[in-house]
């Protein structure tokens, strides 16, 4: 018996390839922040080790890797925010040290 998402295509997302939609699904899935229990490990194809969080669509299996940034960017997560931009535009989620520079700015 095949397992149910068997056929789905599997997606490595680096933070900076992370989109509105793919960021929205992880704070769906994971609103309190995701621990070592909802990690994955596993070896890439140069044999290095990854730690990722899994979300699922329709039709695709996101591996998102971890990061202090993702963490960040998670416990911060605003819908209205991404507002202004397509759910699969990577330059939408910005990087949260840049964010914090700019509010120290203000």
């Amino acid at each position: 018996m095949k397992h149910k998402d068997a056929n789905l295509k599997r997606v490595i997302v680096d933070f900076k390839k992370l989109t509105p939609e793919i960021l929205a699904l992880l704070v769906e899935k994971y609103p309190h922040g995701y621990d070592d229990d909802h990690v994955i490990s596993f070896k890439n194809a140069n044999n290095d080790t990854i730690e990722a969080v899994e979300v699922t669509t329709e039709d695709t299996k996101y591996l998102v890797k971890v990061s202090t940034k993702l963490e960040a960017t998670m416990e911060n997560y605003d819908e209205e925010d991404y507002e202004d931009f397509e759910d699969d535009d990577p330059d939408a989620v910005q990087d949260p040290d840049l964010v914090a520079d700019d509010d120290d700015e203000d």
